[in-house]
């Protein structure tokens, strides 16, 4: 599953996605955010009219024919596995997939004091992109449109089944378009579990656990964790939750 994310140097979002007309007016697009949570606005990137853009977006899916918004505090993520038929999710799989950038994400282990947040990223702490769905939903009663998107799991890896039994599929970059404009069929195929010896997990401070904490000391590896996980490296983090999956 994925709840709880980062995505610290935004900056580089144009550059990774090869946005060419990325110039923003919302200053929130370029602040670092080290603890993303459900239901904040989060940076999409989908494909409109046959470009890649940026927009922001709600984390939560609310499907178009959701009566009330709220529906979408409980579809932060969606099951690989039912994702082409389950009401919620397959009218969006087939038309409105997106890219969420991130750079980490966070897991909870259990150990003898308690529960340890690790933060888990690329072996080399680079940004990399989510597989997301989006939608659009207007409220019949004020006529107001809210955007929204949630994130794609799948089975684990080696390295992520220490911390859960799902993790968030990361799309490779030479992956991009097949996720973002392939066939239904071809965007399946995607949908595994990223490379483990491509990645690493890290103790970080248990400050991650709310979401009101979100600063530079929450990616900073946390040198005597009180789980039960192997001990980090003394070497600084590279670069840069807790709900389930919904199967609804």
């Amino acid at each position: 599953m994925c709840g709880r994310f980062s995505l610290t140097q935004p900056a580089y979002i144009a550059a990774k996605f090869e946005l060419d007309n990325f110039a923003p007016a919302e200053p929130e697009f370029y602040e670092p955010r080290f603890n993303v949570a459900p239901t904040q606005r989060i940076v999409v990137i989908p494909t409109l009219d046959g470009q890649r853009v940026a927009r922001r977006m709600r984390w939560g899916l609310v499907p178009s024919w959701a009566k009330d918004a709220k529906i979408g505090a409980n579809l932060i993520n969606a099951r690989a596995e039912g994702i082409a038929s389950k009401p919620a999710f397959r009218a969006a799989f087939k038309t409105r997939r997106c890219l969420i950038p991130a750079d980490g994400f966070y897991e909870w282990q259990s150990g003898p004091r308690g529960k340890q947040p690790y933060r888990i990223t690329l072996a080399d702490g680079s940004m990399f992109a989510f597989a997301g769905l989006w939608e659009r939903w207007r409220n019949p009663a004020t006529d107001e449109s809210i955007e929204s998107c949630c994130i794609v799991t799948c089975d684990t890896n080696e390295l992520t089944a220490k911390y859960h039994n799902r993790m968030p599929v990361i799309i490779a970059a030479e992956d991009y378009d097949t996720w973002l404009t392939g066939t239904p069929e071809q965007a399946l195929a995607l949908l595994k579990p990223y490379p483990a010896d491509e990645m690493r997990a890290y103790p970080v401070s248990s400050r991650v656990n709310s979401p009101k904490n979100d600063n530079a000391e929450l990616v900073t590896v946390l040198q005597e964790p009180v789980g039960g996980g192997e001990q980090a490296p003394d070497t600084p983090a590279p670069g840069p939750a807790t709900d389930t999956d919904s199967a609804m």
